[in-house]
């Protein structure tokens, strides 16, 4: 009588493992059955694969195939016990929570050159304008210019004593507080840095400071997808990101990759929405005339393509590049058009982020109830 493959594994179905509930052909532990003549060679995955479990299945195994297979004969069995691979998921990077500070937001875009500073200072002064305490983290290491949009060019920040330790006091201005680089560098300094030099002085700057209570810590990324982005990834519990994009097609191609990063399976960091910059341009003398210098509605569409929400359109206007060259970003105005679709975005990007609070793990729950001031924001 021949011994088969098929007349093995129906007897091996007669059999479990123990601890296992199903038999071993169900429960996976049968791998690959090899007969050679009266020898049978059967990879077997065992969760516990202790001489003892081995010589004991082997038994299991070899008196089964003597009762059911080939009986009266004597059948030589091999075999060859794994431990189960362990399956878990990709770890998730993950960073420590800054005491004191509710929501941490990075503002980001894939290509230079599209406004995300401006887009960072006039968010931070509308928040500031609803009541909310902000805070802006310069995280642009090679192009600092946020010091420039606060009037703060030249400034040093103080050393305090916090709890026994010596802590960066950040400078505030229209009722932000901010840190950067560029404080502690002159205007026509390069930053000659490798990556670990430069990850290592924004991590100086995200926790040897004293940023206190804050409601928002903006956080203004360099250009592109490189080591400052993984090191703010690493560092901290980002709460969400916003991606700033004008509406051509070479900087949405650098915006999807904007996406990309946040959304790669091991950061997994909420992407709150997408703003479009410089979206049209509408001339002084011709107010209803709109002109779409760098295309049309490109950002919305991207958003829209990738399920995405749209928080909104800045106009391509002279005063908000002759303020933030100022030092006095546009949102400080009382009113006007680009007042107006700041406060939007604003109310769009804090709902985004209620949202994001309210469905995923966040860093501290808070509650957004009117969406006008940070008084409505309750731990």
């Amino acid at each position: 009588m021949k011994i088969t493959k098929e007349a093995v594994l129906e007897t091996l179905k007669t059999l479990t493992l123990p601890g296992e509930g199903q038999n071993m052909v169900d429960a996976g532990a049968v791998g690959n059955i090899m007969i050679f003549g009266d020898q049978v060679d059967i990879d077997l995955q065992m969760s516990n694969p202790t001489l003892q479990a081995r010589k004991k299945a082997e038994v299991t195994i070899m008196k089964a195939l003597h009762d059911q297979v080939y009986e009266k004969a004597k059948v030589k069995v091999n075999i060859k016990v794994t431990a189960p691979a362990e399956t878990s998921a990709p770890t998730t990077i993950k960073g420590n929570p800054i005491p004191g500070i509710d929501n941490i937001i990075a503002i980001s875009s894939g290509k230079g050159g599209v406004g995300k500073s401006t887009i960072t200072a006039n968010l931070a002064i509308t928040l500031s304008k609803m009541g909310c305490k902000v805070g802006i983290l310069d995280a642009d290491i090679y192009g600092p210019s946020i010091p420039t949009m606060f009037d703060m060019e030249g400034a040093r920040p103080l050393s305090i004593t916090v709890d026994g330790k010596s802590k960066m006091e950040p400078i505030e201005n229209y009722g932000v507080k901010v840190l950067s680089i560029g404080f502690f560098t002159r205007p026509e300094q390069a930053v000659i840095w490798r990556g670990p030099m430069a990850a290592k002085a924004l991590n100086q700057m995200i926790f040897d400071a004293a940023w206190g209570d804050l409601d928002f810590l903006l956080i203004d990324l360099p250009p592109g997808t490189g080591d400052i982005h993984l090191s703010i990834v690493q560092a901290l519990p980002l709460n969400g990101a916003v991606v700033v994009s004008t509406p051509q097609n070479v900087a949405l191609a650098d915006a999807k990759k904007g996406i990309g990063l946040f959304q790669q399976e091991n950061i997994n960091v909420p992407v709150l929405g997408i703003i479009e910059n410089m979206s049209y341009f509408t001339p002084a003398e011709l107010p209803d005339h709109k002109y779409y210098i760098f295309g049309e509605r490109g950002a919305e569409y991207l958003a829209k393509d990738k399920d995405i929400p749209f928080l909104g359109a800045v106009p391509l206007v002279q005063s908000v590049r002759e303020a933030s060259d100022y030092g006095r970003p546009a949102a400080l105005q009382e009113k006007g058009l680009v007042v107006d679709q700041f406060v939007e975005i604003t109310k769009k990007l804090v709902a985004q982020v209620l949202h994001r609070n309210s469905h995923l793990p966040p860093t501290k729950a808070v509650e957004i109830t009117n969406l006008v001031g940070c008084e409505a924001i309750k731990s």
